[in-house]
């Protein structure tokens, strides 16, 4: 595939009780992680979270609690797709195969509990492994408490899973992408070994993989710092456009890669203890049909008074896009300034 378009954490802070932190990249501390004799590899793909409940709380107050969260659409893509795959199974068949899953989510309703109060533990049955127990009295109150936390528990999984993919890229990556980022950017920035096509420019690379009918695409470039209205929503747009425009170019003189301003959101975030300003949303070709979703992070390297922004991108269509940009997502939190290692 050439590259051309023709006719492109964040920790949570525990909030909750027993929450245990391990090392991870958002910290700026890396552990591999991997199956042992003690905690084998972890079932479930990224993103995919197993409640475990008895049927009456599954389908009651508390089930439609949990639901609605993992069921809630995830922003900036052009289809509804939940933020979250989910699958159900009851306290019975909660087992020594089952308890190997990545992301589960109990839910334990008896007299014996006082009061809602929620559990996190950490590679408990298997390895990279996340479970959050929550024990209510009653199913009002785990519904009460389920609704009161909804940010909460979808930050908890997003940055669980973000951290992951982070630190597995640190260790498996596209080396010569790397490189070709520390020669241009004096940065650290990882990306998956099979996003291997590159294209390089000034001040700008674009990497992608050898898709067929989806491409999968990431790129870092950098821009003189002139104020804070760079991070922004709308001097943002305006300046991946011109960005953009030199060097994603179409089949045909008059077609560029821009973005759809009217799906664009944008927030500030924290990477590793240092600001970004996120923002996802559309991208389109100009005079064209193809487009999709992105996402980036445009973090202030001020040792070298820029803006580097570092941007995950993908065409598929007709196909859920969920899956492919969260997994370039995961990438973005690989970047390490100059002025972070500082």
């Amino acid at each position: 595939m050439k590259l051309k378009l023709i006719a492109t954490l964040l920790l949570l802070a525990c909030t909750f009780s027993a929450c245990d932190t391990n090392s991870n990249p958002a910290t700026g501390k890396r552990h591999k992680r991997s199956g042992s004799l003690l905690t084998p590899v972890s079932s479930g793909n990224p993103y995919e979270v197993m409640v475990v409940a008895d049927d009456s709380v599954w389908t009651g107050y508390a089930g439609k609690a949990i639901q609605t969260i993992l069921d809630k659409p995830l922003r900036g893509l052009p289809q509804d797709e939940p933020q979250f795959h989910k699958s159900h199974i009851t306290e019975k068949h909660y087992d020594h195969i089952t308890n190997l899953f990545r992301n589960i989510f109990r839910i334990q309703i008896g007299k014996e509990y006082t009061k809602a109060k929620m559990v996190v533990e950490k590679d408990v049955h298997s390895t990279p492994q996340m479970i959050m127990t929550l024990h209510a009295p009653n199913q009002f109150e785990a519904s009460i408490y389920i609704t009161e936390h909804t940010k909460d528990i979808e930050s908890l999984i997003t940055s669980e899973e973000i951290n992951r993919q982070a630190n597995d890229l640190y260790f498996d990556h596209n080396i010569k992408f790397a490189k070709a980022v520390k020669e241009m950017f004096d940065c650290e920035f990882y990306i998956p070994v099979d996003i291997k096509k590159m294209k390089i420019g000034e001040d700008f690379i674009w990497a992608s993989d050898d898709g067929l009918s989806t491409i999968q695409n990431i790129c870092i470039y950098s821009l003189p710092y002139v104020s804070e209205k760079m991070f922004t929503k709308k001097p943002y747009i305006a300046l991946r456009d011109t960005v953009m425009k030199h060097n994603i170019p179409g089949g045909h003189p008059n077609q560029w890669m821009q973005t759809n301003p009217d799906f664009v959101w944008t927030k500030n975030i924290n990477v590793a203890g240092h600001f970004a300003m996120e923002a996802r949303g559309l991208w389109e070709m100009r005079n064209d049909a193809m487009g999709g979703p992105f996402i980036s992070h445009s973090r202030l390297d001020e040792k070298n008074n820029r803006v580097i922004v570092v941007e995950g991108f993908v065409y598929a269509p007709d196909k859920m896009k969920r899956t492919m940009l969260r997994r370039l997502e995961g990438a973005l939190y690989t970047l390490e300034t100059p002025s972070d290692k500082e």
